[in-house]
């Protein structure tokens, strides 16, 4: 068995006028070893909030003198780190959505609440502001090195011909940063992908590993039909997270295949796209993924959902993102019950042009499938414990644990300290970790 994590516990405050509602809250998240606030209306909530440093408020939506949405809404101004989440009773999807939006809401929960729904939620919410974190203290230290860079440029033209060559090497360490920050930011995204997988039960044999399929051909796909570096990385985003949305899913709605939900179910089901881009609606980087997960259900013939968008209204990286989608569902038999062969998807597809799908789209991703163009520099690999990892060396296959838990992915570069990090978590955790790593 792993031992528990030592990550430092945060703050929570929970604001709701019904007492019976707080001490419900409280009782559920107790447990988590949280400091825990309460307020029983929004001003004390915003008082609270100036006296203290809290990472996530929960907070009713319906309440006297100021409601939720208000409250979050200021306390997103203020307070913008801290993580917001609506707790409602209203089923108008449409007005929660523009409490969402005033409030900058990371989520909302509708009452009647599940707790396992809110327990998860909650851990789930601080391990990405622990990600956020960590990533805009990234970016901080870059912008130092970069005014630090500035102004050893001030004095440069004194010494122009002794520096040129150190400035060049400056200059290709802060790319060298950037790109690891990319990098990184990519793993983070991977590795919540891959635990929205294990939440939702996804077995091996029913396809675990989706999201990272279809975000590699969707990411090919983009690059061959000519998109930009933006374009491509924002449909890479999108299909990774394009099931996020299903989080707040009934268990039952995930287990079986669209053609057997009946009228009610598959309306439930059909939430899903709007619930996604809501959820992605507090991260700014990620709000053209957003908008491509909500549509990445649309039709070419309009007869789609959530918005019946039609054609090229439709953004094209919810065209492209529909098209791998659909092909990796048919080969797991996740759409109909029916495991597609891969030539029969491909049937399928070009069955359904200018109706379900772009023709286009169709056809270059056809096209991208019949590719039978071999690597000419193929990888030579070799499979090690992580006693014989050495600097420098790169993974040829994704890291996971013996249940499927994404660690690194495939062509991350390892050195000294991320070695020495994964020989204490084998120990920690009791794993017997395979690192396929590039022979030379």
């Amino acid at each position: 068995m792993s031992e528990p994590t030592t990550e430092p516990k945060a703050k929570l405050l929970l604001v709701d006028d019904e007492a019976n509602i707080l001490s419900s809250l409280k009782r559920l998240l107790r447990p988590l070893g949280h400091h825990i606030y309460t307020a029983t209306s929004g001003a004390e909530g915003l008082e609270i909030l100036a006296k203290q440093p809290i990472d996530l408020i929960i907070s009713d939506m319906r309440m006297p003198e100021m409601d939720g949405a208000e409250f979050l809404e200021k306390a997103a101004a203020t307070w913008p780190e801290t993580i917001r989440v609506l707790l409602t009773g209203y089923s108008d999807l449409s007005s929660t959505i523009k409490a969402v939006n005033r409030g900058k809401i990371y989520r909302y929960i509708s009452k009647p609440w599940s707790d396992h729904e809110i327990t998860l939620l909650v851990e789930q919410a601080l391990k990405l502001k622990h990600l956020e974190d960590e990533k805009n203290r990234l970016e901080a230290l870059t912008k130092q090195q970069n005014e630090q860079l500035k102004t050893f440029n001030d004095t440069l033209e004194k010494r122009v011909t002794d520096r040129t060559e150190e400035l060049r090497q400056a200059m290709g360490f802060l790319e060298k940063a950037h790109t690891s920050l990319k990098t990184q930011y990519t793993t983070s995204i991977k590795i919540f992908a891959n635990l929205m997988e294990l939440r939702e039960g996804i077995t091996e044999a029913s396809g675990r590993g989706h999201a990272r399929q279809v975000a590699d051909q969707a990411h090919q796909l983009g690059s061959a039909m000519g998109l930009s570096e933006d374009e491509v990385q924002d449909i890479l985003f999108a299909a990774l997270l394009h099931d996020i949305g299903k989080i707040a899913l009934p268990d039952t709605l995930l287990q079986m295949p669209y053609d057997k939900l009946n009228a009610n179910q598959r309306k439930e089901f059909e939430k899903h796209p709007v619930l996604g881009q809501a959820t992605l609606v507090a991260l700014e980087p990620l709000h053209s993924a957003a908008n491509i997960i909500l549509a990445h259900h649309e039709q070419f013939n309009g007869q789609g959902y959530p918005n019946r968008l039609q054609g090229t209204k439709i953004p094209l990286g919810a065209r492209i993102l529909a098209v791998v989608d659909d092909y990796n569902v048919l080969l797991t038999g996740g759409l109909f019950n029916h495991c597609h062969s891969p030539a029969e998807a491909k049937v399928f597809l070009q069955k359904e042009r200018n109706k379900r799908y772009d023709p286009q789209v169709v056809d270059h991703f056809i096209q991208l499938l019949d590719s039978t163009e071999p690597d000419t520099q193929t990888v030579i690999e070799q499979c090690l414990k992580s006693a014989d990892l050495k600097d420098g060396m790169v993974l040829t296959r994704d890291l996971l644990t013996s249940n499927s838990l994404l660690l690194l992915s495939k062509g991350h570069l390892l050195n000294d300290e991320l070695i020495t990090k994964i020989s204490q978590l084998e120990k920690a955790a009791d794993y017997d970790l395979s690192f396929y790593v590039q022979s030379h």
